[in-house]
């Protein structure tokens, strides 16, 4: 299909790019973090679109290299908490930079500190998860695959899509609840 077509590939990137990048900023929590690993994500692809067995849907196999690039990524680095509330309220995904705020909206810092934590903590959590459990939740909550676009991207049927997630959330659910003991 795109073999070796620069021209393809590049409005191939237009049109998934926001959605990767996307997915990759639910596992990081950090937009231009994740923008580095989307574009690490479509060099891979890029380099490995012969190996693509196109059985599947083309988005959910980059979703699927960039979800695994970020995972690797956050688990590697050390987890720090911005103290900055408007620091923090711009590093979400899909939020302005820069916002005029009045006092009727101003944020609470301690909410915005605790929610902080919480994605933080969500995110290890996903990290710390065994294959093939983490790789589907990611793909499902982070990239927002559907359950067939899982099962295509990952060859599997979609009964074990299915008692993977459910596994894996349980596990999931053990982990968090390790971390607020």
């Amino acid at each position: 299909m795109l073999a070796g077509d620069r021209d393809a590939f590049r409005a191939l990137v237009e049109r998934e790019g926001p959605s990767v990048v996307a997915a990759c900023a639910r596992v990081l929590g950090d937009r231009t973090e994740a923008e580095d690993v989307a574009q690490e994500a479509f060099v891979i692809a890029y380099r490995s679109l012969g190996s693509w067995r196109a059985d599947g849907a083309l988005g959910a196999w980059l979703s699927r290299i960039a979800v695994r690039l970020a995972i690797r990524r956050a688990s590697q680095r050390k987890q720090v908490t911005w103290l900055d509330p408007l620091a923090a309220e711009a590093d979400q995904p899909g939020q302005e930079r820069f916002r005029t705020m009045s006092a009727s909206d101003a944020v609470d810092p301690a909410h915005t500190l605790m929610r902080t934590e919480r994605d933080a903590r969500i995110r290890a959590a996903v990290a710390s998860l065994d294959e093939p459990y983490r790789e589907v939740v990611a793909l499902r909550f982070f990239a927002e695959r559907s359950l067939n676009e899982i099962a295509e991207a990952t060859g599997r049927p979609l009964g074990t899509v299915k008692t993977h997630l459910h596994r894996g959330l349980a596990r999931l659910r053990g982990a968090l609840e390790e971390t607020e003991r």
